[in-house]
């Protein structure tokens, strides 16, 4: 019976059962119907990368129905929101360029999908959708349709847990039992042993090595084949495809050698290659679990959320937060965990999750997600479950709030890695020939050494290995960075500007006096609780000074950047903060840090705040001063000049009185002079000119104000080591620095001794892994070394 393949999915089909449409046949419906909606999409260059790509299900009829309750959907759903619904879907058949390209254009298959995003290496695609136009059900069926059937689970979704991909173990297996015992039996071979037994069964021992380098020859390496074949197919020169062509060459010289009686060939060395080379795969995989694992669970989120007992308020770290737990969210906080609302109102900005820039009315009883943003009055919520770190790194990696910023270094790895395949084959070929007239046997050798030898796998691997173990190192010590892009800016900084309110005084220790009329119990009272949604530095130093009051509800409450806060409590109008917010201009108000009140239009009087600055900043000063021009900016009047000049460096330029657009030109007239500028601010004023800056650093005191402006947070607490950190940027360039020599060092020598025909391919093929494993032991001590040895 004669059977064609489905042009689609790749399965054979009985001539009876063919669909033929556009020239072209099919299994089923499903199939020439994906075919159409890809070519009256523009889409038809999909099959350009890969013949039959993706998986099809044979039978999803019925399957997926339980998705049509509400409650089961709603499980597996991140965020649902008004017109905007994510889900992140595990999907095993991702395996290809080809398969990320047709995920993230689902958007053009499908009307109501707005957005998908492929992550790799966990085989999840995140797709965002309107649920009025799609529903979660047809996505998946549609999924399904082009071969890309989601495992959906719900146990596993509750626990965040999928199958594991254990096929590069299962490989180094394989390759490790083949290289054993090829390695045992050849033996004989090595010593030239003459003897009769051994003579009259070399052909059986010969063909049973044969047998078992089968399984490393066509399993182990299977992975490079492919690699190297997709390489070639889309017209790239990987460093697969050496490596790809090194294992069959040898295969096949063997094969012949073996066959033609020359010798027993090179199974061993071959069987070692792949074993090896699979050795520093897992290795390299590990390291990189590793990495990654560290930051997740690290996370970037150290900063406590206002958790209500009984009878007081707590600041625990977001990742202690448990489900029951009863949170306060004030003035532009992150909300980090889905909940339910207990507040009668709320509006929250979800423009990080949705790209909606209008804010959301919620109602008590409703439920609040994770990474939206409360506007306005400080609001109630109860915990539904506990925080998800990796969801909160992905709201701050958004590309939306990522700094469009020269890496260099990347630059010299792909650079690097581009030209170095082709490059590489023209030596292998070069060396075959020089060899080749005078001996056959080194030819072979030198042509196979040279292609494995020489891999760019250590040079690449290089900065991302230096990098990522030195954000896991600043991360244990309460700094941290957006991504691995931040040291090499830090590195590149000449100039440090720094904000005062918050950022070199702390909120702690400083003193507070009133000066003005009285405040009756009931204005005190209300004063507290206006002040209780409020962010600001000098908001929450006054709140921690004013004594405990009763909760009460506030009304109006908006809170303007630079200026102030104006609210209404219980029919009377507040308004707080600087001397012009409030309608009041004095002399004293020059000379003095406060905050000004007034009450249903009558100015009332000040807090004046006498300013207590961090532990070590002179110190800090002195220390950055040396390498650094320094700044400090500040919204508040002159009245601390004097204070600053004595304990800070001379030449610190000090400039007051600026609004947060002022603060934001200062940076920009910095960079126009061509300065490499780092900010350092509190996150809330210092938006415009943490964005505009270089770098930009968050110091977090003990809120948590979501801050995507910023490249890096520093814990309060950690400000003193603020010039140790910035040493430790300088030894990480310079490890990448030094472990590029040693890597080069590696691939010329090692070249020098393949052409010379003194290099063996199994020799080569133990050094090839181990010049990846002595890079990344190489850098791993060094910014150990400098962490341990910098001095603080």
């Amino acid at each position: 019976m004669d059977t064609n393949q489905c042009f689609h999915c790749g399965l054979d089909v009985v001539e009876s059962d063919t669909i033929h449409f556009d020239s072209k046949t099919f299994c089923c419906a499903g199939c020439k119907t994906v075919y159409e909606i890809f070519s009256s999409n523009g889409m038809d260059c999909y099959y350009d990368f890969q013949q039959s790509p993706g998986a099809t299900p044979q039978e999803i009829k019925g399957k997926y129905d339980f998705l049509d309750n509400p409650e089961i959907a709603e499980k597996l759903l991140e965020f649902n929101e008004a017109e905007t619904a994510i889900v992140s879907l595990y999907i095993p058949h991702i395996h290809c360029s080809s398969c990320i390209w047709v995920l993230e254009n689902l958007q053009r298959l499908q009307a109501g999908i707005t957005q998908s995003q492929v992550n790799f290496p966990q085989k999840k695609v995140r797709i965002t959708y309107k649920p009025n136009l799609v529903s979660l059900k047809e996505m998946v069926l549609l999924l399904s349709s082009i071969g890309y059937e989601p495992y959906i689970s719900l146990e596993q979704y509750e626990s965040g847990q999928h199958k594991v991909d254990r096929s590069l173990t299962y490989k180094l297996g394989v390759a490790f039992f083949c290289f054993g015992n090829i390695m045992l039996l050849s033996f004989p071979e090595y010593f030239e042993v003459s003897e009769f037994w051994l003579d009259q069964y070399k052909g059986f021992f010969r063909w049973l090595i044969f047998a078992l380098a089968l399984p490393s020859f066509l399993y182990s390496a299977s992975g490079y084949y492919q690699a190297a074949y997709k390489s070639i197919r889309a017209g790239l020169l990987n460093i697969e495809i050496p490596i790809a062509l090194g294992i069959i060459v040898m295969f096949v010289r063997s094969t012949f050698d073996m066959v033609m009686n020359y010798g027993p060939g090179f199974f061993d060395s071959m069987t070692g290659l792949v074993f090896f080379m699979l050795l520093g795969k897992t290795f390299q995989t590990k390291t990189y679990s590793f990495l990654s694992f560290e930051r997740d669970f690290k996370s970037y989120f150290p900063i406590a959320v206002s958790r209500i007992r009984a009878d007081h308020e707590e600041n625990v770290a977001v990742y202690d937060i448990v489900k029951g737990d009863r949170l306060l969210i004030r003035n532009q906080e992150l909300i980090p965990v889905d909940g339910i609302l207990i507040s009668a109102t709320a509006e929250i900005d979800y423009s990080f999750v949705s790209g909606e820039a209008n804010p959301v009315v919620k109602h008590s009883g409703d439920k609040v997600y994770a990474g939206g943003k409360q506007m306005g009055q400080v609001i109630e919520m109860e915990v539904l479950h506990s925080v998800s770190q990796s969801y909160l790194t992905q709201l701050w990696s958004n590309d939306v709030f990522q700094k469009k910023v020269a890496q260099k270094h990347k630059s010299i790895t792909d650079t690097v890695s581009r030209y170095f395949t082709p490059a590489l084959l023209l030596i292998s070929i070069i060396g075959f020939g020089i060899w080749i007239p005078s001996n056959t046997n080194t030819a072979f050798n030198v042509f196979t050494a040279v292609l494995i030898v020489a891999c760019p796998c250590a040079l690449a691997l290089t900065a991302p290995f230096t990098l990522g173990n030195m954000l896991r190192i600043l991360g244990n010590q309460k700094f941290y960075l957006k991504n691995a892009t931040v040291i090499e800016q830090l590195a590149q900084a000449d100039t440090i500007v720094f904000d005062k309110t918050g950022t070199i005084t702390t909120n702690a220790g400083a003193a507070i006096t009133y000066q003005g009329a009285t405040l009756t119990e009931a204005q005190t009272l209300a004063l507290k609780n206006v002040l209780r949604a409020s962010n600001h530095p000098l908001s929450r130093m006054l709140y921690n000074h004013l004594p405990t009051a009763a909760r009460m509800s506030v009304g109006l409450f908006e809170e303007i950047p630079g200026q102030g806060i104006m609210a209404s409590v219980q029919g009377e109008v507040f308004k707080i903060g600087s001397a012009s917010f409030t309608e009041c201009m004095t002399a004293n108000e020059l000379h003095q840090t406060a905050v000004h009140i007034q009450i249903n239009h009558t100015y009332k009087g000040k807090f004046v705040f006498n300013n207590q600055y961090r532990q070590g900043l002179s110190e800090l000063f002195v220390k950055l001063h040396q390498k650094y021009t320094l700044k400090v900016l500040s919204g508040d009047n002159e009245g601390e000049r004097e204070v600053l000049e004595k304990i800070l460096p001379a030449g610190t330029e000090l400039v007051f009185n600026q609004t947060p657009e002022q603060k934001l030109e200062f940076v920009k007239n910095l960079q126009s002079q061509g300065a490499k500028v780092m900010m350092v601010g509190d996150g809330l004023n210092d938006a415009g000119a943490l964005a505009q800056s270089n770098v930009g650093i968050a110091i977090a005191e003990n809120v948590n104000v979501f801050s995507p402006a910023c490249d890096a947070i520093l814990d309060a607490s950690q400000f003193e080591k603020l010039w140790y950190f910035m040493k430790l940027s300088h030894g990480s360039m310079r490890t990448i620095i030094m472990s590029f020599g040693l890597s080069l060092l590696y691939n010329v020598v090692g070249l020098s001794f393949a052409l010379t025909g003194h290099l063996q391919p199994l020799v080569a093929a133990i050094i090839m892994p181990l010049s990846t494993i002595t890079i990344v032991s190489f850098v791993t001590m060094m910014t150990n070394f400098y962490a341990r040895f910098t001095r603080k």
